[in-house]
């Protein structure tokens, strides 16, 4: 729940932002020209152009990310794990639903749940256990542990352990 927090925070404060250049631009073109200061109007045309083009887009793609956020909170909050229970809790139709889906799983906004055919189900799956060996130093007799898949070496004197 928290990515899909982070991402319609972040999603939020770019919206704000395009929105917010859009009037700036305008001040600063109007003030530039009014004192006749070059730099000022470029800098309020760039402006312009970016709250103009920008601020519908990233009020789109809020909105977007906030849909995302619906689905998770059905999820992860309400408990409905079926296409169908979360399509009538948000009176939206199974195929977005489905969609929703799988982009909140492309973009992790769902970890910890899997996806199996029409519904979502808690991952109980464990991360496999690395497997602990343990040798005796060729050089010095010493006896130490080590992980599979390192370059094991003596700790005490640092002689590498022979490869069989």
């Amino acid at each position: 729940m928290e990515n899909v927090k982070r991402a319609m925070r972040r999603m939020l404060a770019l919206a704000f932002v395009f929105t917010l250049l859009f009037p700036a631009g305008g001040v600063l073109l109007g003030v530039g020209l009014g004192l006749g200061v070059p730099a000022m109007w470029g800098i309020g045309i760039a402006c312009l152009g970016c709250g103009f083009y920008g601020c519908p887009i990233a009020w789109v793609g809020y909105g977007s990310v906030h849909g995302l956020g619906r689905v998770v909170s059905a999820v992860v909050e309400e408990h409905l794990y079926t296409v169908r229970e979360i399509a009538s809790q948000l009176g939206m139709p199974e195929k977005e639903i489905r969609n929703r889906l799988d982009t909140c799983f492309k973009k992790r906004y769902l970890p910890g749940y899997k996806r199996e055919g029409d519904g979502v189900t808690l991952n109980e799956n464990t991360a496999l256990a690395e497997e602990e060996l343990t040798c005796v130093c060729a050089a010095c007799g010493a006896r130490y542990s080590y992980r599979r898949g390192t370059r094991p070496a003596c700790p005490y004197c640092g002689t590498p352990m022979e490869k069989k």
